[in-house]
């Protein structure tokens, strides 16, 4: 016999959520015979709900188990909309092929972080800060000089954003709206002199400092690609195509390196550090580094005549497809469609990726065949980035630190809206205990014997 039953019911009207009736769910449970009334709100209810079913007073309440918080809401929020039905990406409301299209990186960090567009005072005073703060302490040049020549760059950008912490120790007054802003401002503008700075020092070169002339994604591959040249001018097709990727990867709900921002976050530490988690986060192979994996297995295909030989070996279950599928979407990834676009501003200047052969009849053959369409496989958002990437000349270990500093103002506002939600408490998931109990201790001396 299954231990709960549950249907759902309208309830009265509910009068606190505008909404034209709330429902709720009716649970009998089957261990006691007693119902449950438990209230539905935003298509979900709460966990401290389900905790009141119990079977006696003095026994544990009934608890979710959710490994990977699969089907567990931990927040509200109102920094990022996700529909993966439907393919539907927004940043405070506004479609993400808008934003890609007819604004700038800075503009959609300044939505992000205070939650509306700007005024041209409020944009040219947010541009004026973060070019102000693009410098970071010459402490923090020697910290990063001091890792090993063959240090991963990400490695290096963790523990480099981790340090800003014990530079500015004011940082920790986080009830300070002054304040917050502050450290907001100051992480945005230094993550791309930071992760310059690990990409110089994995190839031997000098690091370049910020030229304050220049804008935010045109700084940044000056830093990157600066040599004995006065002045850096970057390709004004890079520079755009360069803004873009940063705008869709600028915040993507709650995924595992921002519920890391949130759940460090939620100890009321410094945003240095919450952030510093988020990148470890990201650094894991199986979130930050699957456009490398799609690189990888299109080296692997090799050419566009052996492109059905790599189909048939997927269904076989002898390769594996990279790029295609989403944990979110269930259908085309809203921002693969924008880059497959930015990849001709790209290639104009570049030239063409022989890589890009390959994926578009990888594409046109999966788009085709049943098998992937019924699994809704589509290609997501690391199915093209990985090409533009390397046809700007980042090696693979950079594809994740350019994937942080664009998600660094989406982790921001997650953060910045943590912080202010009174609902919120310090993240301390239950467990499942499936260890022994009740063993008696036996002194070392009696057992060596």
């Amino acid at each position: 016999m299954t231990e709960s039953t549950a249907t759902a019911s309208s309830a009265t009207p509910d009068q606190g959520s505008g909404s034209a009736q709330a429902t709720s769910l009716t649970i009998t449970d089957n261990r006691t015979g007693r119902s449950y009334e438990v209230p539905i709100a935003d298509g979900a209810v709460k966990a401290s709900d389900i905790g009141k079913i119990r079977t006696g007073d003095d026994q544990p309440g009934l608890a979710v188990y959710d490994p990977g918080f699969v089907n567990t809401a931990s927040c509200r929020s109102a920094v990022t909309y996700i529909d993966g039905e439907k393919g539907i990406l927004e940043y405070r409301g506004y479609p993400i092929e808008q934003l890609a299209e007819k604004s700038t990186f800075l503009e959609v960090a300044y939505l992000l972080i205070h939650g509306e567009l700007p005024t041209k005072d409020q944009f040219d005073s947010w541009v004026h800060e973060i070019t102000y703060h693009t410098f970071v302490h010459e402490n923090v040049r020697d910290f990063m000089e001091g890792f090993r020549y063959d240090a991963h760059p990400m490695g290096m950008l963790m523990a480099s954003v981790g340090a800003l912490s014990t530079f500015y120790p004011e940082s920790r007054n986080i009830s300070d709206a002054d304040n917050r802003h502050m450290q907001i401002v100051r992480m945005i503008a230094k993550m791309p002199t930071l992760g310059a700075w690990s990409f110089r020092h994995a190839q031997g070169k000098p690091y370049v400092y910020p030229d304050n002339e220049l804008s935010y994604a045109a700084n940044f591959l000056a830093m990157l690609f600066r040599m004995s040249e006065k002045k850096f001018e970057a390709d004004e097709r890079l520079v755009k195509a360069l803004d873009v990727l940063f705008i869709l990867h600028a915040d993507h709900e709650q995924n595992c390196s921002t519920n890391a921002v949130r759940s460090v976050g939620s100890s009321q530490v410094d945003p240095y550090s919450a952030v510093a988690a988020g990148i470890a986060a990201l650094y894991g192979p199986l979130h930050g580094g699957a456009n490398e994996a799609v690189l990888r297995m299109l080296k692997r295909i090799g050419s566009k005549d052996k492109v059905s030989e790599f189909v048939d070996g997927v269904k076989n279950g002898k390769e594996r497809l990279m790029g295609f599928g989403h944990r979110v979407y269930k259908n085309y990834d809203p921002r693969a469609k924008i880059i497959k676009k930015a990849c001709d501003d790209v290639f104009e200047v570049t030239g063409v990726n022989p890589l890009l052969e390959i994926a578009m009849e990888l594409e046109k053959i999966a788009l085709e065949d049943e098998y992937f369409t019924s699994r809704k496989l589509y290609p997501n958002v690391d199915f093209y980035s990985g090409l533009i990437y390397e046809a700007l000349q980042f090696p693979p270990e950079m594809f994740t630190v350019l994937f942080a500093i664009g998600r660094t103002p989406g982790w921001l506002a997650q953060w910045h809206e943590l912080v202010q939600d009174k609902e919120q408490k310090i993240a301390r998931p239950k467990q499942i205990y499936t260890g022994a109990r009740e063993l008696e201790f036996v002194p070392a001396a009696e057992r060596w014997r």
